[in-house]
């Protein structure tokens, strides 16, 4: 009897344990449930924000890219008859506009479906590996909002300062010094403070966080979560690297990058400056010829030191292993960041930063590369075909063939 009694309270014991397992495991997915699948982002918008009650009474609903779009109206008995003509016709803007983004990104879509799939005949590394063959290191850009059910993955050189504001305010993650709260303005979190990695909860992060079950967790969020990334014409992003980082004094980059290319290919008899301010006031610095000598040398390659700012974005986001759900461009930034947010549901929380554009313009692209022989520019090509085809930005035959 002792035996049977010492049995049926082990059982009991370790159901308990099993079910607290169970409760924490769901804890860690991003909330225990009895309906953990359902979108409660539609409950978000009758919560308080800021000390404002975000109405909930009117509002109409639009597909977008098989996603529904919420947009939320207050309802109000004291506005004439002109006010709700002119509301109207904002709101048939509105929906014209949603229409219009949502043909655009179905067009988005299927083209990176069918580059993947090989209809367009461009090989790349990694196209037709899964999802679990990515190595950790290489999820890093894949950054997580749990409380919103978001993934962005941030392009450098394509307003990731910006969006990565967006993803603080969303996150909670950083505390204004004057207000002692997290910040609710995108444009009030101070940008150099969004680069710090430890902001940001990366798929890379996984691993130290759950350890065996992060590739489970990660296939969860990518099923269930609205996916995004922004990405720009590959040369003219390029170009902005290089006059970023090599066009103006930079002592990281310079130690790293600017003086190996200054020494393979600058020609340069004795010792470099050991500063980049010494460099500069030398004149001293890397020519973009020189630059791109840089990026088709074999060496480079095999040295895999291709920074996150020149890397190609199929190599960033991983686009053929990951279904995203928005893709925006850099080219249409205030019509697209309009509809994500509205696609995200968090339009009524803020607004996209309107801060300085990235001055770089793809008219400039003949005059940076007038200078670099025809075979280098083919090559140049050769290594950012891919990113040209996946994003549907069209060759750029004056620049290959002038």
């Amino acid at each position: 009897m002792g035996t049977w009694r010492d049995l049926r309270v082990a059982f009991i014991v370790g159901s308990l344990f099993m079910i607290l397992l169970i409760i924490a495991y769901w804890d860690d997915v991003g909330g225990f449930s009895l309906y953990p699948l359902q979108d409660h982002k539609h409950e978000r918008c009758s919560q308080t924000t800021t000390g404002h009650t975000i109405p909930t009474s009117t509002h109409s609903t639009a597909s977008y890219g098989g996603i529904s779009n919420t947009t939320w109206a207050p309802t109000r008995t004291d506005i004439n008859v002109e006010g709700i003509g002119q509301q109207e016709v904002r709101r048939d803007e509105e929906q014209n506009q949603v229409s219009d983004g949502s043909r655009e990104q179905m067009a988005r879509k299927q083209r990176i479906t069918d580059v993947c799939s090989g209809k367009d005949v461009v090989e790349f590394p990694g196209r037709i590996r899964a999802f679990e063959q990515i190595p950790n290191r290489e999820l890093d850009h894949l950054i997580v909002d749990d409380t919103h059910q978001i993934i962005y993955c941030y392009v450098p050189k394509v307003a990731c300062t910006n969006w990565k504001r967006v993803m603080v305010v969303l996150s909670q993650s950083l505390v204004s010094p004057i207000s002692g709260e997290p910040y609710t303005d995108p444009e009030s979190v101070p940008p150099d403070l969004v680069h710090n990695s430890s902001l940001h909860l990366t798929f890379a992060k996984f691993w130290r966080h759950y350890g065996s079950l992060s590739r489970h967790l990660m296939a969860l969020k990518l099923q269930h979560y609205t996916k995004f990334l922004f990405v720009r014409d590959p040369f003219v992003r390029l170009i902005s690297a290089f006059r970023n980082k090599f066009g103006r004094p930079n002592e990281d980059f310079y130690r790293q990058f600017g003086s190996v290319i200054l020494r393979r290919y600058g020609n340069i008899s004795g010792s470099l400056p050991e500063t980049a301010a010494e460099a500069f006031a030398a004149g001293i610095k890397p020519t973009f010829q020189q630059f791109i000598s840089y990026l088709l040398d074999a060496e480079t390659e095999k040295e895999s030191i291709f920074n996150e700012h020149w890397r190609q974005v199929y190599r960033l986001c991983h686009p053929c292993q990951v279904n995203y759900d928005f893709i925006g461009r850099l080219e249409t930034l205030e019509t697209d960041a309009l509809q994500l947010l509205k696609l995200l549901q968090v339009d009524h929380l803020l607004r996209f930063p309107s801060g300085a554009r990235n001055r770089t313009a793809a008219s400039w692209e003949k005059d940076w590369f007038s200078q670099i022989p025809i075979s280098m520019r083919t090559e140049l090509y050769k290594l950012y075909q891919a990113d040209f085809e996946l994003f549907g930005y069209p060759k750029p035959d004056s620049v290959l063939h002038q």
